[in-house]
């Protein structure tokens, strides 16, 4: 058996290396070095099915580490995914589904694109608060029917990132018992030594954030490896595993930085097969195909049996066996109900959205999430959803404190595991942390719904700090996030219905006080993107574009426009679903053929000149304004119906 062990190990090192050579680009450094900790994981203790890689209480494993891709692209392909020697071949070329970096929705076992350091991290530990939920809410003695660990590979840079540390700060807090974060500690970066930029003592570190902390010295064994990873299984808190290994192992080059994204060439590879012992080319032996497909086949059956203990829970346990089966159900919203009466009368923004966001909870179970430290100010908190807590994984509500980044990447992660809808908050000035997380969001279409209020220079006093001039340009210039920004509860139910019904990454900008509401809006314009709220009595000679707090404002301007020259108004609540019209759609909202269109917003965002030609007029910020009271702070900006009349006027007279 040690001898196969063995074997497996070095055909596994030598089609990673050669995986990497054959690319001519890689990382062959970490892929070496954590080859024994990885091969440990997949034969004995990661439970998967590759017949059926999405079941329910499968374990999730990711590589924060994904540079190390080429050694789980090889695992993934020994252990019968759908990976092929070919697709180890086409590594890094164009349109292979062996990325540089694993992606999600290339490959059925990849739980979530990696490669941001840091973010695999966070996505695991919300991973993991999904199992702690489901497992509260519907286990019953004798039956652990969601039960699976949540396994995260992660390197020294993974652990230097300030989104590791706050994910993993929430994890020690919440005591994710089935968190199992596996450190390749090799102590080298690309720069050089680890101690050139990081001395502290991660294991005192993560013992103080609450893990259970398994010190495993030789990191390139597979028999410690395996020990320590079933040692960290039976732990009632989170672990991390300091596995000390060696990067490159075996490499001309091992040890050093140099072999951290080093493709060996032609004669080192052979070099480094002959040690292995190793001639073939992109080979797996048939001894060592059937060691791994042992684990294949109980990872098979242990499926089977879930299925077969499930069958006998729904039996014994009816009551909770259909609530399990219904907890993700998309039960059906009448959004148009949801904004009938004058219930949300006199109301801020964020008051209206607080509402809102606990009619739509009570009615579908998987909407969780929170705020970072600031729910009382943001408004987004589920009234009768309870506290997430250690004491309390059934809790809707979770406390993720100042940790705006480690919020948006639990999130998506959350989201990942299965069919949740996860909601994050805080204020728009705060985005900026999260924006690395809200673009792997985009990038893998997860349906989480963000919500930034204070979202304009009408917050007042808190000053330039506080001052969102900038933010909703930046999230706007992410590919695949929608982003609304709604002039009342109508525009807003059009944004949750479009989060909810075509589940996309959604985030909603909310004006911290009162938006004096039109009675012109309506939720299939504003579903649109983009619509006529007040039309010109024949033909609109000025079309003025506006959004959240600039609606009414527009409006108060086209009624005195309106005495002398042709006005229409558009509420443009999403740019980006605007921009998915029709040609001919869009040419009757915005007509060429007036003179001039006007775009309001008070932001800096560039995105509002592609409605413009030259000769229009955007009316926006340009710089930050000091403290002081909002409405005085808006006036001196420009936002008032004099300054911009009279921009209006001069620019009709050229």
């Amino acid at each position: 058996m040690k001898k196969l062990i063995q074997k497996s190990i070095n055909y596994l090192k030598a089609i990673t290396a050669e995986t990497v050579s054959n690319a001519g680009s890689g990382h062959t450094g970490t892929a070496l070095g954590a080859s024994s900790a990885l091969f440990a994981l997949f034969k004995d203790h990661y439970l998967f099915d590759v017949s059926e890689t999405d079941f329910l209480n499968r374990d999730r494993f990711v590589l924060s580490a994904g540079h190390a891709s080429a050694l789980y692209y090889a695992l993934l392909s020994m252990f019968g995914f759908d990976v092929s020697l070919q697709d180890l071949k086409d590594f890094r070329k164009f349109g292979a589904i062996t990325a540089g970096h694993p992606e999600f929705g290339s490959i059925s076992a990849v739980e979530t694109s990696t490669g941001a350091l840091g973010q695999g991290v966070a996505n695991a530990v919300g991973m993991a608060i999904a199992e702690s939920v489901l497992e509260e809410r519907f286990n019953a003695i004798g039956f652990p029917i969601i039960d699976n660990y949540t396994y995260c590979f992660a390197g020294d840079g993974d652990l230097m990132e300030g989104v590791a540390q706050e994910a993993c700060s929430i994890a020690g807090a919440q005591k994710l018992k089935r968190f199992i974060l596996l450190y390749d500690c090799n102590e080298v970066t690309m720069d050089g030594s680890l101690a050139l930029a990081n001395r502290e003592n991660v294991a005192k570190k993560f013992a103080a954030m609450g893990f259970d902390v398994i010190d495993v010295k030789k990191g390139n064994s597979y028999y410690a490896c395996t020990r320590a990873i079933a040692r960290a299984k039976k732990s009632q808190k989170p672990s991390l595993i300091i596995f000390h290994t060696t990067i490159g192992i075996g490499s001309e080059k091992e040890g050093t930085s140099a072999v951290h994204s080093h493709p060996m060439t032609a004669e080192e590879l052979n070099s480094f097969k002959e040690k292995l012992g190793v001639s073939e080319s992109f080979f797996v032996p048939n001894d060592v195909r059937q060691f791994c497909m042992a684990s294949t086949i109980n990872g098979k059956l242990a499926h089977e049996k879930w299925n077969q203990d499930l069958a006998v829970y729904g039996t014994t346990h009816p009551e909770l066996y259909k609530k399990m089966l219904t907890f993700f159900d998309n039960k059906k919203i009448d959004f148009d109900k949801l904004v009938s009466g004058d219930k949300y009368a006199s109301l801020s923004m964020r008051e209206i959205n607080g509402m809102m966001l606990n009619e739509i909870a009570d009615k579908l179970n998987q909407v969780i999430g929170g705020t970072a430290d600031v729910a009382p100010s943001t408004k987004a908190y589920l009234g009768s959803g309870g506290d997430f807590v250690a004491g309390n994984k059934r809790g809707r509500n979770i406390h993720f404190g100042a940790r705006e980044h480690a919020m948006a990447a639990i999130c998506n992660g959350i989201s990942l595991y299965e069919d949740f809808l996860p909601f994050d908050s805080t204020m728009l000035s705060f985005s900026n942390y999260m924006l690395p997380a809200l673009r792997l969001r985009a990038i893998m279409k997860l349906p989480v719904v963000d919500i930034f209020t204070h979202d304009s220079i009408l917050v007042g006093e808190d000053g330039t700090s506080h001052q969102p001039i900038e933010q909703i340009g930046l999230l706007r210039s992410i590919i695949g996030l929608r982003v609304f920004r709604p002039c009342d509860a109508v525009e807003l139910a059009a944004a949750y219905k479009s989060a909810i019904t075509e589940r996309q990454p959604t985030s909603i900008v909310l004006a911290k006080g009162e938006i004096a509401p039109s009675g012109l809006t309506t939720i299939k314009g504003a579903s649109l993107g983009g619509y006529t709220i007040k039309p010109a009595k024949k033909h609109p000679e000025v079309v003025i574009l506006a959004c959240g707090s600039e609606v009414p404002l527009a409006l108060s301007v086209a009624k005195e426009l309106d005495k002398t020259v042709e006005t229409s108004v558009v509420s443009m609540p999403c740019l980006e679903l605007f921009d998915q019209q029709s040609d001919s759609y869009k040419e009757k909202v915005i007509p060429s053929s007036a003179k001039l269109v006007v775009a309001i917003e008070a932001s800096n965002d560039s995105a509002w000149h592609k409605y413009l030609r030259p000769s229009d007029l955007r009316v926006g910020l340009s710089d930050y304004m000091s403290s002081g009271k909002g409405e005085e702070l808006y006036q001196k900006a420009g936002f008032s119906v004099k300054a911009i009349l009279r921009q209006i006027n001069k620019k009709l007279k050229v």
